[in-house]
């Protein structure tokens, strides 16, 4: 194995940068290191001749040691230089390598990694070879954490050493990645070049300017990094302390159908969403109707929202190593890292009925709209704001030792404690919304045909003014996640005399997880107040067609972008002071809970033990082998408080809402597993630089934390044919799979090799979502009640919500259950009905996780990298293709059976390195995917292909300064998600190029 080599460095520290510096950091874990058997001709890889990684040449030269020397399929990133590693973000580095291919936040930035198709919640991230927790708080800042899956965009990269990807399973790494295993390495003093470095860079994200005035960050913000690393008592102590800051405002626009499609088939006349029969109804303004075997999708809206973004990361790591015994090193290391992210959101949006208008469709079997529209009088243009703020921290303290017992025997011992922490950061808990509106709409259109949905509104002359509108409702929410690990790991390995070696270990990991949640939400759709009550001077007039340049369409003289932006602290306050109707000012209304409604603590306990023989056959052609097999026990206790529901409220024309009783109650619930893993990894040498590998390894992934709660959860908005919930199960099997891997690699020069690679997975106990048709104890609805069918009975019919509210606020007022607050400015009646007794029970589509398939996926990877000479100039390049069974049906609209995140993706580096410049270019796309399901029914969402373009440039003034320049996104590149066809737009997104300059220097 490659190591690094010390480098004699002048001695060079000030008490003054000392106290710049200082500050906890990240070390690198003993437990990590490669324990290599030495080869059959004498000679310890462990020993081979080091070299000192710096520059792109050498970073390639090490990655690819790195993966030629591994047991098993091994990938991997290693730094260019300390504190210079390849990308700013550790998941932009991570999506260069071979089958790795990254999600991104809206606002542009890697996230999550999928490997080989498997997702993020199915990879497990070690840092410095122990696990680490991981939390958020999901989009929005709202609701409870599921996901297991780790965000790199926590991470700094300056004191990144490196990064090893394991897509083969070994015994001795923890389990939880069926896709990979992603090991980050921290610097170690006792191991690296003492060192002494800071930098600094200046960044300017275009995407801040592509925002109103008054959401608008910083034009440049910046970023400071020190590293410091230096040993003493000749060897025997060492100190690492590095650091970071980084403030970076950004903004991303997107148009939207936030709340998806109903989805039908196109024989269907008993759902009230379904388009009239021909015949019936409307259907003569419908052109190309969707044929009764044809699937088809309704909007349930459309909008397009603008949106800043302020996030301000802290990282530090404080490593200390000494080295008592010539055979005994110790360990303590310390990691902070924080993240702290505020958003602000202004939004135009038209909320559709499903009733009469005009359409006109594309072909089946998958329908959906060209051009959609519906007639609408006196409709509300939606204009809502949001404000978010959370804040994520990590602390983690370790200790290692790392004990050379003899020269036949050595031992490692590794303790490990973390917590990872998300929760709210502003006045407003993690996020609070304000539903805003102007009830001036007519007909309304949109054409979904384009990248970018056009939304036509008929307006009044003059257009939407701040004198027409007013608050309506409001939604203020307190989430909150935690996540702790505590693990202890005990590893050996036994050297033999004929070079032949045995790894042993047991360890001993728990996880405690905990994600609860508080909602205030005020269903006030029709107003709060009317708009006399609010100050015009709250509101100004804005355009939203100028926010969307990067989409063909954005001038389309057919779009309504006119929107007015508000100043959310103030009109806020002011709802706050505004009787609704009949009922008086609620202050309250506009405070996010501190108290929890939705409490889930997991527990998860893990015993592990291990073995695993190494050797290697001396024969014409040496052959390496290493099988192992672990046995893995894991036990699961889950208690969840829950809301007890206690009756249905109609308070608007399409929905219902849930109330709840002041108090829930916690119900538990219990699972446990075990199995044994094995693996087998061979390694053939053909030659001096020609290898083939073969390995086989059963792995598992973990089931998301809220798949084993325990407990039931209802949405809080039911529609007329009923609501939607979801619920746990603590005695879920994990996702077992059997992998095979087949490779063929040739090393034909400095830094330069081809591969080739197959690979499969057998995947046993698929988890997947089931939705079943339940009630919810006694909760009626209105929907069928007697006041229902009355109004029926008086001459409306089911689909015309608007006579049936009118008609009951007109015979029934103040009857039981029956509250009328007036009349809108849209002529309609405002109040609420509450289900009564003798009324139908409401019925609830309740999703479920469950061990229901088995299946495959299988692929192939292509690498190669090449240096020209002595030229400067490389290329480094990658394709991998994946194929599995595990996809959706978009003719089905029964249960599906789906792997997230599955696609082909390829990348390419162009770079030049030589003498004091280095510059790189990098392309990376990925395929078409899956990112989840969801929006009105088990529907898909997908991410179309995406390729992104960026640029590293950097000069070497001298040998302690280097200046830099980057590009990210240089060609600004939008993204776009999309349900069962391409017009059935999600989200169509747009973010920017962000270029950084920095400066470097080394004393």
């Amino acid at each position: 194995m490659k190591t690094y080599k010390a480098v004699p460095r002048k001695a060079m520290l000030t008490s003054a940068l000392l106290a710049v510096l200082a500050g906890p950091a990240w070390a690198q874990d003993p437990a990590a290191r490669e324990t290599s058997t030495t080869a059959p001709n004498g000679v310890d890889p462990t020993t081979l001749d080091a070299v000192q990684v710096t520059g792109i040449r050498g970073s390639l030269t090490s990655s690819m040691n790195l993966k030629r020397d591994s047991q098993g399929v091994v990938d991997g990133i290693v730094a260019e230089d300390i504190g210079k590693f390849p990308d700013t973000n550790l998941a932009e580095s991570l999506q260069r390598i071979s089958g790795v291919s990254i999600d991104r936040t809206s606002s542009g930035e890697g996230s999550k990694v999928t490997v080989r198709g498997i997702g993020p919640d199915y990879n497990l991230v070690l840092l410095n070879g122990r696990q680490m927790p991981a939390s958020n708080l999901g989009n929005g800042g709202a609701g409870l954490n599921g996901s297991r899956s780790f965000d790199f965009a926590n991470i700094a990269s300056e004191s990144i050493s490196a990064v090893e990807v394991y897509k083969t399973t070994r015994a001795d790494n923890p389990t939880g990645g069926i896709g990979a295993t992603i090991n980050i390495k921290t610097l170690r003093p006792l191991e690296a070049a003492p060192v002494v470095s800071l930098g600094l860079k200046a960044v300017h994200d275009t995407s801040n300017d592509n925002v109103p005035r008054t959401l608008q960050g910083s034009n440049i913000t910046g970023e400071l990094s020190g590293i410091f690393s230096q040993t003493y008592a000749d060897g025997r102590f060492g100190v690492a302390l590095s650091a970071s800051h980084q403030e970076r405002d950004s903004g991303f626009n997107q148009a939207t159908v936030a709340e998806g499609w109903a989805t039908l088939r196109g024989s269907d006349t008993t759902d009230w969403r379904a388009l009239p029969q021909p015949g019936t109804g409307y259907a003569d303004r419908i052109t190309n109707r969707p044929g009764p075997d044809d699937i088809y999708g309704r909007p349930q809206n459309s909008a397009y929202n603008v949106n800043a973004v302020q996030r301000q990361r802290t990282n530090g790591q404080a490593t200390f190593q000494w080295k008592p015994l010539d055979n005994v090193t110790t360990t303590l290391d310390y990691t902070y890292v924080e993240n702290k992210v505020q958003q602000q959101r202004s939004e135009l949006s038209v909320w559709f009925n499903y009733g009469p208008g005009d359409s006109t469709w594309t072909n089946g079997p998958v329908a959906a709209p060209i051009v959609y529209s519906e007639d609408v009088v006196n409709g509300d243009v939606a204009m809502g704001g949001m404000k978010l703020a959370t804040k994520n921290n990590m602390e983690a303290v370790g200790f290692n030792v790392e004990w050379e017992v003899n020269d036949a025997l050595d031992m490692t011992f590794d303790y490990n404690r973390a917590s990872a922490e998300s929760q709210p950061d502003g006045p407003y808990g993690s996020a609070g919304v304000l539903g805003v509106a102007a009830y001036v709409r007519g007909k309304t259109t949109v054409d979904y045909s384009g990248d970018l949905p056009i939304i036509n509104i008929a307006l009044p002359p003059g257009g939407i003014q701040a004198s027409d509108a007013l608050v309506t409702g409001s939604v203020f929410q307190n989430s909150y996640n935690k996540s702790e690990v505590e693990q202890l790991q005990a590893k050996g390995v036994f050297r033999f005399a004929d070079y032949s070696a045995l790894d042993f270990g047991v360890g001993h990991t728990k996880v405690d997880n905990r994600s609860a949640a508080a909602i205030m939400q005020r269903d006030s759709w029709g107003g709060v107040g009317t708009p006399a009550d609010y100050d015009d001077s709250i509101w100004y007039a804005d355009d939203m067609a100028k926010y969307f340049k990067a989409f063909s369409g954005h001038n389309d003289p057919r779009l309504t972008g006119q929107f007015l932006v508000f100043d959310f602290d103030r009109l806020r306050d002011r709802a706050a002071q505004v009787a609704n109707g009949v009922e008086p000012a609620c202050p309250t209304c506009y405070v996010a809970p501190t108290e929890y409604s939705e409490d889930i603590r997991t527990t998860e306990t893990s015993k592990s033990a291990y073995l695993q023989y190494r050797t290697t056959f001396d024969w014409n052609m040496p052959l390496h082998i290493a099988a192992g097999v672990r046995y893995e026990e894991t036990e699961v206790e889950s208690q969840a408080l829950v809301r007890v529901p206690t009756s249905i409220s109609w308070n608007s024309l399409n929905e219902f809402n849930i109330s709840y009783a002041d108090e829930g109650a916690f119900v538990g619930g219990k699972g446990k597993y075990d199995y044994i893993l094995p693996n087998l990894d061979l390694k053939l040498d053909l030659s001096e630089s020609l290898a083939l590998r073969g390995s086989y390894s059963r792995s598992l992934g973990r089931p998301g934390w809220t798949q084993i709660e325990s407990g039931q959860r209802l949405d809080n908005i039911v529609r007329t044919q009923g609501g939607t919930g979801s619920r746990g199960n603590p005695a879920l099997e994990p996702l077992l799979s059997d992998n095979f891997d087949l490779s063929l690699e040739w090393y034909y020069g400095e830094a330069s090799y081809a591969s080739v690679g197959f690979f499969r997975k057998n995947i046993k106990n698929f988890i997947s979502n089931t939705i079943a048709r339940e009630d919810a104890g006694s909760l009626h609805t209105p929907v069928g009640g007697a006041y229902w069918n009355e109004a029926l009975a008086s001459g409306c019919v089911a689909t015309d919500t608007v006579c049936i509210r009118n008609y009951i606020f007109t015979n029934h007022a103040g009857d039981p259950g029956v509250t009328s607050t007036g009349v809108n400015s849209a002529g309609q009646q405002t109040g609420s009905i509450v289900g009564q007794p003798g009324d139908p029970i409401a019925g609830f589509d309740v999703t479920l996780p469950a061990n229901q398939r088995s299946d495959h996926l299988q692929g192939w990877e292509v690498a190669v990298q090449h240096l020209f000479g002595q030229s400067g100039f490389g290329v480094a390049a990658n394709y991998t293709k994946v194929k599995s069974g595990l996809t959706f049906d978009n003719l089905s609209l029964g249960d599906q059976y789906p792997m997230i995140g599955l696609s082909d993706s390829a990348n390419a580096v162009l770079f030049y390195d030589k003498n004091a410049w280095q510059v790189r270019a990098a392309y990376n796309w990925r395929d078409k995917f899956l990112n989840g399901i969801g929006g009105q029914g088990p529907n898909p969402n997908y991410t179309e292909a995406y390729g992104q373009l960026d640029l590293n440039i950097s000069y070497a003034v001298s040998e302690q300064l280097t200046l830099s320049l980057e590009a990210i996104n240089l060609t600004d590149e939008t993204m776009r998600t999309y349900s069962r066809h391409t017009n059935m737009l999600r989200y169509a997104t747009q973010t920017g190029p962000r270029y950084m300059f920095g400066v470097r220097y080394k004393f």
